[in-house]
């Protein structure tokens, strides 16, 4: 178990959080979330004992061994992939590393000899016979195969590294687990991996993740840092969102009968009950929700964005044709013969070659040409893009978010300008800020904007849920669901993909392949 007690933590005098005491315990995993900025990672790394508090103190149950995922991808770049993953049990690896050194001695005193018995206790004591199998376990289920666990981790590539870090942090079965964004960098196979893993696991879990459909799996409860406090809520992050609307609905019908409102509740609980996944996790749960109380939800503080996408005509049947695509850069083909045809009402999202998909978006967006190969889109289509670099589109950082925005408007009023800057999430003076300030995260939000202002009927996403946070990808995720246009993207966000795509276009060396199902069908048939 790991508990705070009246943890508080400020920056320049703003308080992220105040007398924060907290209990999380062996059996569950934690989602903490909440918005960015709040100090979600930061929480992460005052439990890891890697920042310091302002006040409060943070207790661990004396014996138990905590272990917190590294993001410093540098860090071990002359240690061999096994080893580095054997360094998240520092015990072991400690005692591994002496033991090596008095075996690799041409000759052994007799204070070595009995120091060598007392290393052998200690190391079978530690699991240390199992230890490179139980590694290399962990990294095969990651995607790092047994060809790479001998390289030093400077060979390997970013996404990787990501991976071995990861392993690190699941090897030798920590007590007490601290996950920040553990899924980023990894692909869907590896990502499943780590759902069963963590479901699993028996100990305790916290993670911070902006995947939904992570913290739907793996979450037991949800840690929500809102009003710089924490609350626990029973339940995944899908219990929590809808059942802070519903709290958000009851406080605005005040008049209601608590009689009705306690339906609504026992309602809505039946059906989460019922739509757990697992029957373990599903007993469990609904023994915790049906415990609660109308007083145990409340509303969040949590603005969401509202994205809307209003395409100005309908367009025809002929949408988009592709044939025998190629382009290559630097003599290496990236696009490679790619050919499809695409229906109106389509919602395509593009699996495989991240290069190649980017690539294929600008051909098609006439940013880029093709070495050979054409397209044609229907005349009466309308497209918009989003790239995934958006760097070119704020090369003026002195622009006010107002008059970036009026550039790609029709109407330039002021009035309507700080309308769609609300939509947003940029109220009053926030749309004098200069763009050269703004985050990642709100880049994106603009760059949307600047897209809803278009009309179009056919929507290229590159990437639109990277930089967000929970409550801005599941504004943009019910936007796309809504839109009765043409969309082609790309995304890492599971529940995303799952709920927008109707068909699936991998690319890659040998082209393009068209898969007529949905994300889940089309994972479902990779496994």
């Amino acid at each position: 178990m790991i508990s705070t007690a009246d943890l508080s933590l400020a920056f320049g005098g703003r308080k992220l959080f105040e007398n924060v005491s907290i209990k999380f315990v062996a059996g569950n995993c934690y989602g903490l979330i909440g918005a960015n900025g709040s100090g979600k990672s930061t929480f992460l790394k005052i439990l890891a004992g890697q920042e310091t508090p302002s006040s409060g103190e943070v207790a661990v149950t004396p014996g138990e061994r905590l272990s917190f995922l590294r993001q410093d991808h540098f860090a071990f770049e002359e240690h061999k992939v096994l080893k580095t993953v054997i360094m998240g049990q520092p015990e072991l690896y400690k005692l591994m590393e002496e033991r090596e050194a008095l075996y690799a001695k041409d000759e052994l005193s007799d204070e070595d000899g009995e120091r060598i018995g007392d290393l052998e206790m200690e190391f079978a004591d530690l699991n240390g016979w199992e230890a490179e199998a139980d590694a290399a376990i962990l990294l095969d289920g990651l995607g790092i195969g047994s060809e790479l666990i001998e390289k030093k981790m400077k060979e390997l590539d970013g996404a990787q590294k990501v991976k071995v870090l990861l392993a690190q942090a699941l090897f030798g079965k920590p007590d007490i687990l601290l996950l920040d964004e553990p899924t980023n960098h990894l692909d869907a196979k590896a990502i499943r991996w780590l759902e069963e893993f963590l479901y699993d696991n028996e100990k305790t879990v916290i993670v911070v993740s902006h995947d939904r459909h992570f913290l739907n799996k793996v979450c037991t409860h949800i840690a929500d840092l809102d009003f710089g406090k924490i609350q626990l809520y029973s339940g995944n992050y899908d219990f929590w969102y809808e059942s802070s609307q519903l709290a958000l609905r009851m406080q605005q019908e005040q008049n209601r009968k608590v009689e009705e409102k306690a339906k609504e509740l026992k309602e809505f609980i039946a059906r989460f009950s019922a739509n757990a996944s697992k029957s373990k996790q599903a007993t469990s749960r609904k023994k915790l929700l049906e415990k609660l109380t109308l007083d145990d939800i409340k509303p969040s503080s949590r603005r969401y964005p509202y994205v809307h996408f209003k395409p100005e005509r309908e367009a025809g049947d002929q949408l988009l044709k592709v044939e025998n695509l190629y382009k290559s850069v630097e003599g290496q083909p990236v696009l490679n013969n790619v050919s499809f045809e695409l229906r109106k009402g389509d919602k395509v999202l593009f699996t495989g070659d991240e290069l190649a998909t980017s690539m294929l978006f600008r051909v098609l967006v006439g940013e880029d040409q093709a070495d050979k190969g054409g397209y044609a889109w229907g005349v009466t289509t309308s497209q918009a893009y989003f790239p995934k670099d958006n760097a070119e589109f704020f090369r003026d950082g002195n622009l006010s978010l107002a008059d970036w925005l009026r550039q790609f408007s029709e109407d330039t009023s002021e009035n309507f300008i700080r309308g769609i800057l609300g939509r947003m999430l940029f109220s009053g003076d926030e749309s004098q800020k200069k763009v050269k300030v703004l985050s990642g995260g709100e880049r994106v939000r603009l760059m949307l904007a600047k897209m809803m202002l278009t009309t179009a009927n056919v929507l290229l996403l590159d990437g639109p849920t990277n930089h967000l946070d929970l409550e801005s990808i599941t504004a943009v995720n019910n936007g796309l669901i809504r839109f009765s246009g043409t969309v082609l993207f790309t995304s890492h966000d599971h529940q995303f993909n799952q709920t927008i795509a109707n068909r699936v276009i991998e690319l890659g060396a040998f082209g393009a392949t068209l898969f007529d199902m949905s994300y889940d069908e089309y994972l479902t048939q990779q496994a």
